[in-house]
């Protein structure tokens, strides 16, 4: 039985590297997403972090930043 899963009347080698391979390139896929998203936030921080009080509060009234903050503290 476990024979006749794998091989697939011939066509297991093709669509269980079909598989892996699809499996291997969402987690690489995600693996660059994450640290690219990680740097970004790291560069958010590093300008936004530092502002006085007067540019926070110019930059938490923008829109575009109203939003980013917003979607930032849901998660």
């Amino acid at each position: 039985m476990i024979n006749e899963l794998l091989f697939m009347n011939g066509y297991g080698v093709y669509v269980l590297s079909a598989f892996s391979f699809t499996l291997l390139s969402f987690t690489a896929l995600y693996l660059v997403t994450k640290i690219q998203f990680v740097k970004e936030q790291n560069k958010f921080v590093a300008k936004f972090g530092s502002l006085n009080t007067e540019k926070a509060n110019s930059a938490k009234s923008q829109r575009i930043n109203k939003e980013i903050l917003a979607n930032a503290t849901n998660n």
